[in-house]
């Protein structure tokens, strides 16, 4: 049986105190071989780092939380674009599942959350990019994300191997 598990969007207090736990899930992502920005030799103390500076940019942003019994288990980031010529724009950035907690729907619960973070910013263009053919990359397609294109040998995996990247965009209905 699936143990349930819930989305939500942390408050700045709570993505501040969710650090341990988001660091966390992304040493175990990059761990297991996520091309995710960092490099196998990463630290906890560098995920810690990294979480510390996400959650606390003063930028609007959404840092949604997939969590169960045990804690936090995946996050995602909804990023407003703040250039004057971008107002209907975000970034979705760090679609982030501990291996604990794969294979129960929360990344595709975390990418519709995504939506209506989106909305709720007055946001109807979406745009992330992730690494061609893995999971995320089927993913993203199932739940109607268009392809804009690929960029070959974008970004490394955490082993240093190059791998391609598949940049996405959704329109949101306006």
């Amino acid at each position: 049986m699936t143990q349930a598990f819930r989305i939500r969007s942390l408050s700045p207090d709570e993505a501040s105190a969710s650090v341990p736990a988001l660091a966390s899930v992304l040493l175990d992502c990059v761990q297991g071989g996520a091309s995710v920005s960092f490099m196998a030799d990463m630290t906890l103390e560098e995920a810690e780092a990294f979480w510390r500076e996400e959650t606390t940019a003063d930028d609007g942003r959404a840092i949604l939380a997939a969590e169960d019994d045990e804690g936090v288990f995946g996050v995602v980031q909804v990023i407003p674009v703040s250039t004057p010529n971008q107002p209907h724009r975000v970034d979705v950035s760090k679609l982030l599942v501990h291996r604990r907690g794969r294979r129960r729907g929360a990344a595709e619960a975390l990418m519709a959350a995504t939506e209506d973070a989106a909305r709720a910013m007055g946001r109807w263009l979406m745009v992330l990019d992730t690494v061609t053919g893995s999971p995320a990359d089927y993913l993203y397609e199932k739940r109607g994300w268009r392809r804009a294109g690929i960029i070959p040998d974008y970004a490394l995996y955490p082993d240093g191997a190059l791998c391609d990247a598949t940049f996405f965009y959704k329109a949101l209905a306006r």
